[in-house]
C-alpha cells in the first residue's frame, strides 16, 4: 500500500497538469490486474483523462455500489512541494490525504474483495476523477450519470483524527461580480463621479450582510480588482466572492439576493453583473446518509475501529451524488491533517483500517441494499 503511494504521491498531478494526472490513471490503471475488473479511460482535451474501473459481476443486479475519488491536487505543476517522506507515524506529501491515499485505500479494497473472490459477485463502479480541485467540469456529468445507477455511494476524501466519516457538507457557489463605472481624471471628480470601486465597496458590505451564522450561511468576498492609479476614477472593478449553505433554500434565497444586489446600483452611472464560476449542491444530513452510516458504523464496532459522524463544511464530489437522492457517505479515506498546505500529513495506521472498513462495509452493504 505504501509503495503505491510512494509512486502516486511522486507524481506531480496538480488540476491543471493534465500530462501528470494521466500519469496517475495510468498508474492506477496498471494496479488492477486482474480478470475480476475492467478498466475504460474517458479521455479529456483541457483536464487530465478519468479513469472507471468496474467489477466484472458474474449476476446482474438492478443497482452497483458507486466509488467516488479524485487524482488531482491543488499545488500547481512549479511547486517545490514534490517530497514523499515517513517515519513511524505519518508520512507527508503532496495529496497524501487529498486525496492519493483515499484512492490506495479504495484500491486495495477492491484487491481484498478480488481475492476472496467477491468482485464477481458485487457490482462495484469506482471513479477515479481528474479535476475535483477546481469543481469537477469534466467529470460531473459521469458522477452523476454513475450515481442514479447505484444504490449507495462511498466518497474516498479523508477522514478525520478521531474516525469522523462524513454524513453532510455545505453547498457552496462562487462567483465573480463586476462592476463598471466611468473613468476620468481625479482632480476634476465631482459629486456624482461613478467610480467603480465606490460602487464595488457598497456591494461588498451589502453581499456581507447576508453572512447568517445560525441557518450555517457564510458569504465571503475574498478578493478584489479595480482602478489603473490613484489619479483615476477607476471603470471598471471585480470582486470574486464564496457563498456556503447548508439547505438548498438557503441557495435559492442567495441566488435572488445576488441578482437583487448587482442589477441595484447606489453609485450613479454604474453598473454591474456577475457570472457564475462554479456551484455545487449541500449534501444534506438526510434520514438515508445517517442509515447508511448506522450500517459502517456496525461494521467499525466489529473491526474495533474508531468511528463517528462529521457535518463538514466544504465540499466533494460527494455533493453531486447527493443531489440524484441515493445515500452517500464521504470521508472514508484514511486520517491526517493539513491538507492544502506544505504540512499535508496522513496518520499511516489509518489507511490500513480504511481499507478494511471500506472492504467490509461494501459486503454488508451489498446485502442491505439489493
Amino acid at each position: 500500500m505504501f509503495d503505491l503511494l510512494e509512486k502516486m504521491v511522486l507524481i506531480q498531478s496538480g488540476s491543471h497538469n493534465k500530462e501528470g494526472v494521466d500519469r496517475v490513471s495510468g498508474l492506477i490503471e496498471s494496479s488492477f490486474q486482474s480478470n475480476s475488473t475492467s478498466c475504460r479511460l474517458i479521455e479529456q482535451t483541457k483536464f487530465g483523462n478519468h479513469l472507471i474501473v468496474r467489477s466484472l459481476c458474474e449476476n446482474r443486479f438492478n443497482k452497483q455500489i458507486l466509488l467516488v475519488g479524485h487524482m488531482d491536487t491543488v499545488f500547481p505543476k512549479d511547486t517545490d512541494f514534490n517530497l514523499f517522506r515517513e517515519d513511524s507515524a505519518k508520512c507527508y506529501g503532496p495529496g497524501v490525504i487529498d486525496m492519493k491515499g483515499g484512492l490506495v485505500a479504495g484500491i486495495f479494497a477492491l484487491k481484498a474483495l478480488d481475492s476472496l473472490g467477491l468482485l464477481k459477485k458485487i457490482p462495484i463502479t469506482f471513479i477515479f476523477n481528474s479535476d475535483e480541485e477546481i469543481g469537477s467540469p469534466g467529470s460531473r456529468e459521469l458522477i452523476k450519470a454513475e450515481a442514479q445507477k447505484s444504490a449507495l455511494a462511498f466518497v474516498l476524501e479523508c477522514g478525520g483524527q478521531k474516525g469522523e466519516v462524513v454524513t453532510g457538507r455545505k453547498g457552496n457557489l462562487s462567483l465573480k461580480l463586476n462592476v463598471f463605472g466611468k473613468a476620468g481624471h481625479a482632480a476634476f471628480a465631482g459629486q456624482d463621479k461613478a467610480s467603480a470601486i465606490l460602487e464595488l465597496a457598497y456591494k461588498t458590505i451589502e453581499f456581507e450582510s447576508l453572512n447568517d451564522f445560525e441557518k450555517g450561511v457564510t458569504v465571503n468576498v475574498g478578493k478584489v480588482e479595480g482602478g489603473v492609479g490613484p489619479n483615476t476614477v477607476p471603470e471598471h472593478a471585480t470582486a470574486r466572492i464564496d457563498f456556503r449553505f447548508v439547505e438548498q433554500k438557503d441557495y435559492n434565497f442567495l441566488k435572488e439576493k445576488i441578482s437583487e444586489i448587482a442589477a441595484r446600483p447606489k453609485t450613479l452611472q454604474t453598473s454591474a453583473n456577475f457570472e457564475i464560476i462554479s456551484t455545487r449542491p449541500p449534501m444534506e444530513q438526510t434520514d438515508a446518509n445517517r442509515k447508511l452510516f448506522q450500517a459502517v458504523k456496525g461494521v467499525a464496532d466489529k473491526l474495533d475501529f474508531p468511528i463517528q459522524e462529521e457535518f463538514r463544511n466544504g465540499v466533494s464530489d460527494a455533493n453531486i451524488i447527493a443531489e440524484q437522492g441515493i445515500p452517500v457517505l464521504d470521508g472514508l479515506g484514511p486520517a491526517g491533517a493539513n491538507d492544502h498546505s506544505k504540512d499535508e500529513y496522513m496518520i499511516k495506521e489509518s489507511l490500513f483500517q480504511r481499507a478494511i472498513l471500506l472492504a467490509c462495509s461494501i459486503v454488508e452493504c451489498r446485502q442491505t441494499y439489493q
